[in-house]
């Protein structure tokens, strides 16, 4: 979901191609993104549990050099990062691009885990994304001085994600449509609350997305 609200905000009141971002979808399992905007954006996918995947991710970026990258990553992407994320983080130099992670949290431990065993092997800005879907409880990452203290170092911040209404994000997903269509399409209720949703992630969001991104 936070993938389709940056390329939401990234394509919305774009209309020349080159302007629009580029989707690499890496979820080879449930490729959900890429499903839904695979006509509205550029949208490639790609495996990153093997090396050839990072290899074309870093070649999708020098060929699409004016484009915006926004990479949707799997559950399970340390284990790829770990073998072969040396093949990017060697590259952004020449590609002349920064790599920004948003990492996205729930409540429990294992996710601020995940989050410095990611962050041990890759470098650049990390933007941490507090997902209010899953409550409003983040005490382990608010206490956590270490993780908090490194996420600031690199010059990263916390977000709070808005909460989706659940039937608004079940029909979103069950019938794979972008946010700019769903926001056109749904009945007049379901419309509010998309709109709504689309507001609060802009008002929280738009600092940040209105510094220089490249990935």
């Amino acid at each position: 979901m936070v993938a389709m609200a940056l390329l939401d905000y990234l394509a919305r009141g774009q209309t020349a191609e080159e302007e629009k971002p580029l989707l690499i979808e890496t979820d080879t399992s449930n490729p959900d993104v890429w499903k839904a905007y695979q006509d509205e954006v550029k949208a490639v996918t790609l495996n990153l549990d093997l090396a050839e995947g990072w290899i074309e991710l870093v070649n999708v970026c020098e060929r699409e050099a004016n484009r915006t990258v926004v990479v949707n990553t799997a559950a399970r992407n340390n284990e790829g990062v770990a073998s072969h994320g040396d093949i990017l983080q060697s590259s952004l130099e020449e590609l002349g691009r920064e790599q920004v992670t948003w990492w996205v949290i729930n409540e429990q431990r294992d996710s601020l885990e995940l989050l410095l065993e990611y962050m041990e092997r890759i470098k650049g800005r990390v933007n941490v994304v507090k997902n209010l879907h899953f409550g409003r409880r983040f005490e382990l990452y608010d206490g956590s001085t270490r993780v908090r203290a490194e996420v600031e170092r690199r010059g990263g911040r916390d977000l709070a994600f808005p909460a989706l209404a659940g039937r608004v994000a079940h029909t979103l997903y069950s019938r794979r449509l972008t946010i700019a269509k769903a926001a056109h399409e749904l009945a007049l209720g379901e419309r509010a609350e998309m709109n709504r949703w689309r507001g609060a992630f802009r008002e929280a969001f738009a600092p940040l997305l209105a510094e220089p991104v490249a990935a």
